[in-house]
């Protein structure tokens, strides 16, 4: 179910297992780990030594424990179950509804932040036998389900359950918290006594095991004691054990203590971050940045998945980072590994180039062949060390890309691109591309991300690929075949912000935010248009961090350019929470404007050319500083041009004069200027719902609809500097950017290329790619004069003795338009090919929808 979180690994899990014994005596498995009588400092107290299907039980909840989101609480809360099969899996039988406040399941108010909830298992459930079921799932929450109640490690709540035709032996001590595999409540260090204390449902044979070692045992009885000193750190495999009725009940149970990390610095020639693979040694070298914790192991497939001492990785003198090296690795196969950080958060790699991810692997079908196998013993998401990987051969060594200037930009979702959403059949796509005429792609973040078919726009990994897409090599031998096309790949970063399955997040993390001491990230978002948890630029490590991330993108992969999103959001300058008042975030930001130019800095020292776009959308002092430095910006003009195409041209609403430089302040056109974005609602679909008419003329006529896409393409592509089309505005694409849900899956609608006028408006954008990439003029050309904001619109380019004219008469009827003077003259029809004798001309009579793109010696094409 969407709102149970997935199980983490903490300082105590047991474990039930069945196995076979060798006096032949029947072995019963305990079907679930032992229930715990919690004291009253833990989260979750009991009435009763044990759950029994069919017996009352009372559960006391102290709110101020586990993530302690309802610390405090006075509030109605409720309660949310379900029931697990004995052999595992998701919630079934669930008996409540998230949306609705039952007084059935609603809990007693005991005191501030102390509840309780009294009830039968199964007349609650309403289900006569329980013996399928192992376990019953639990959250609380309050009425709205804004604040949910969960374990410190932001699992669900788990308690065991006994029938009554069933016997069990659980631990009483060391006091245990409510989670699956269930922890420990305290830490525990080398060199501390631990009492273990065990009890059972009948009297019987007890006894207690540690690592295979017999530590204490009783004849008969319903507990057994032991004090045990823990003297070696790492993991610690208990088990307690009942004999009872010619039958073996047991659990086990895993401890992990802690001890004092061995202070070593990082040796030469080994990562600070990630993996450094040795192959003439047969080592491999596992390094994290984790200042402030206490201890790391990494665990993996070669040690299965056990914080074993040899594994526990070894502090800089700095205490900034983490680091082991491991032999005797088979590096014939891929290897999966995570760490374990202070015995209780496993986490993947943040430096991971892929990741096995439990909770959404299993619906992309890949083979074993693609990836290895989940590993059984492994708890959340695990990183992939592919060491028997061969590196990619590279077709195209040298790539020279367009000037900024010339490009013309294709922006796609794979996802909604290709039906396959996969970068092999992306591929095959690029003939396609080639007949438009586009010279760069900027591919939307193909970066992990949470869940399978995203936008991308909410990172967890942001080192690894999305497999949802393809694998390491399938991306490479496209950006390969862009380059033999001479098509340039630009790749879509978020940096801005992570998701909560970022092991940055996660390894700063408390009460369902992250916490005060994270290097990385703000406790509070520092602008009113975050989404997830927010960066701090102003850090070391993010810069770091984004530094070497960009690193790899531009070394791996040969990325030609970056498109920073929501570039404006890298400020620790408080804007406010309200996006209503905007006035903050749109002030001059000189910190954030150091920041983006030390991230340019970094860039442009290993590829010089490499394109750098920020989608800051700031005001022009910032905008033109970013600019002057190097950087191209996103210049969003979908507004205007929706106005503009709708024939809806009264009080400046469709000022197309932000096209030109001199209107942000500049003189270079830095600036990619677009219509449509995967941000922004399509025009064909405004224009039909919405457009504008006048007698027979009528803009949500389909025909006439796609004329005027011809006529604002014209007007975007004609005009000097850089720019963007949306993937399929090139042959109308009109379906709602909200259909199916703003960021859901759009249908393909390939098939529109069949239609005469969509095919025709593809005609047009082709010719107007060619003439733009094919003439300096449209680089760089100054504006001698232009008229952006009424019914009929022109401008005029000039550049060394070649002179262009674009305009389009945006009215709903036909106009006499007064022709000015830089208008007047010979010209050249670069549609018709006809020649124009406009030469004291004072006049043209212009039909609404009708454009002209007119120069003084026919442009090349």
């Amino acid at each position: 179910m969407g709102k149970h979180i997935s199980r983490l690994i903490g300082y105590l899990w047991v474990i039930v297992l069945l196995s076979s014994c060798a006096n032949k005596k029947d072995i019963v498995d305990v079907e679930q780990p032992p229930v715990i009588e919690q004291q009253r400092s833990g989260l979750l107290n009991l009435s009763a030594p044990f759950i029994y299907w069919d017996q009352e039980i009372t559960l006391q909840f102290d709110l101020s424990k586990g993530n302690a989101a309802l610390k405090g609480s006075t509030t109605d809360l409720y309660l949310h179950a379900g029931l697990i099969p004995v052999n595992g899996g998701s919630w079934q039988h669930v008996a409540t509804d998230w949306s609705k406040n039952d007084n059935a399941y609603k809990l007693k108010f005991v005191s501030a932040g102390l509840y309780s909830f009294t009830f039968i298992p199964s007349k609650f459930f309403n289900l006569t036998n329980g013996g399928e079921f192992g376990q019953m799932a639990l959250l609380v929450r309050n009425g709205d389900g804004s604040l949910v109640q969960r374990n410190k490690n932001n699992s669900d709540l788990f308690l065991p359950l006994v029938t009554s035709d069933t016997q069990a032996i659980r631990f009483v001590s060391p006091t245990l918290q409510p989670t699956d595999p269930i922890t420990l409540e305290e830490m525990y260090t080398v060199g501390d006594n631990l009492k273990l204390k065990v009890q059972a449902t009948q009297s019987g044979k007890i006894s207690i095991w540690d690592n295979g070692l017999l530590l204490a045992e009783s004849s008969a009885g319903l507990s057994l004691e032991k004090s045990l000193s823990l003297q070696s750190n790492g993991l610690h495999e208990l088990e307690a054990r009942l004999e009872a009725g010619g039958k073996i009940y047991f659990s086990k149970a895993q401890l992990f203590v802690q001890s004092k990390p061995t202070i070593a610095a990082l040796p030469i020639g080994v990562n600070a971050n990630g993996t450094t693979v040795n192959r003439e040694k047969g080592e491999v070298s596992f390094a994290l940045t984790a200042p402030l914790k206490t201890s790391v192991y990494v665990l993996g497939d070669f040690n299965n998945y056990k914080a074993l001492p040899a594994y526990a990785m070894s502090q800089t003198p700095d205490g900034k980072t983490w680091w082991v090296t491991v032999s005797n690795l088979d590096f014939s196969k891929k290897q999966t590994y995570q760490f374990l950080v202070d015995g209780q958060l496993n986490i993947a790699d943040p430096y991971a180039e892929l990741i096995l991810d439990p909770q959404n692997d299993a619906a992309l079908g890949l083979t074993a062949a693609a990836v290895p196998a989940y590993p059984a013993t492994a708890q959340g998401v695990v990183s992939v060390l592919d060491l028997p990987a061969k590196s990619y051969s590279w077709k195209t060594t040298l790539f020279n890309k367009p000037a900024q200037g010339d490009l013309v930009i294709y922006e796609l979702l794979v996802r909604d691109f290709v039906k396959q959403h996969q970068y092999t059949t992306l591929k095959d796509s690029l003939s396609y591309l080639k007949r438009l005429g586009v010279n760069a792609v900027e591919l939307m973040p193909v970066q992990e991300s949470e869940g399978n078919s995203t936008w991308g726009y909410n990172p967890s990994f942001h080192r690894a690929l999305d497999k949802y897409y393809g694998l390491k090599n399938d991306l490479k031998a496209y950006v390969d075949a862009c380059h033999e096309n001479g098509i340039a790949v630009i790749l879509d970063v978020v940096f801005n912000h992570a998701f909560g399955q970022s092991p940055l997040v996660q390894l700063y993390f408390e009460q369902g935010n992250v916490a005060g001491n994270s290097p990385w990230f703000n406790t509070v978002a520092k602008h009113p248009f975050n989404v997830g948890f927010d960066f701090n630029h102003e850090s070391s490590y993010t810069q770091i961090f984004v530094k070497d991330v960009l690193t790899y993108w531009m070394q791996e992969y040969k990325i030609d350019g970056f498109r920073f999103d929501l570039s404006k959001g890298f400020t620790q300058k408080n804007s406010g929470t309200s996006e209503s008042d905007l006035s903050a975030w749109n002030a001059y930001d000189a910190s954030r404007v150091a920041i983006l130019k030390q991230y340019q800095q970094h860039i442009r020292s290993i590829d010089p050319s490499c394109y750098i776009i920020l989608e800051h959308l700031g005001g022009d002092q910032e905008e033109a500083e970013l600019a002057q430095s190097g950087m191209l910006l996103w210049n969003n003009m979908n507004g205007v041009f929706n106005e503009a195409a709708m024939g809806w041209n009264a009080n400046n609403g469709s000022d197309l004069g932000r096209l030109f430089p001199s209107s942000h302040g500049m003189t270079q056109p830095s600036f990619v200027s677009y219509m449509e974005s995967h941000d922004e609602q399509r025009l064909l679909f405004k224009c039909l719902n919405y457009g504008n008419s006048s007698g027979t003329y009528n803009i949500k006529d389909l025909s006439t609809a796609l004329k005027r896409m011809e006529q604002a393409a014209v007007f975007l592509l004609a005009s000097p500097g850089p720019k963007m089309i949306w993937q399929f505005g090139e042959y109308g694409y009109d379906v709602s950017i909200d259909e199916n849900g703003r960021t859901g899956e759009k249908p393909l609608l390939w098939s529109y290329l069949q239609q005469d006028d969509r095919k025709k408006l593809f005609e047009t954008y082709a010719k107007l790619t060619r003439f733009k990439t094919q003439n300096s003029i449209f680089q760089n050309g100054t504006i001698i004069t232009s008229a952006m904001k009424d019914a009929v619109k022109y401008f005029v380019l000039e550049k060394e003795g070649q002179q262009v004219g674009v305009l389009g008469n945006f009215g709903v009827e036909s106009v006499d338009f007064a022709l000015p003077a830089a208008l007047q003259g010979q010209w050249v029809d670069n549609f018709t090919g006809k020649e124009l004798n406009w030469s004291g001309q004072s006049k043209l009579s212009l039909l609404p929808g009708q454009y002209q793109l007119i120069s003084k010696t026919k442009l090349n094409k």
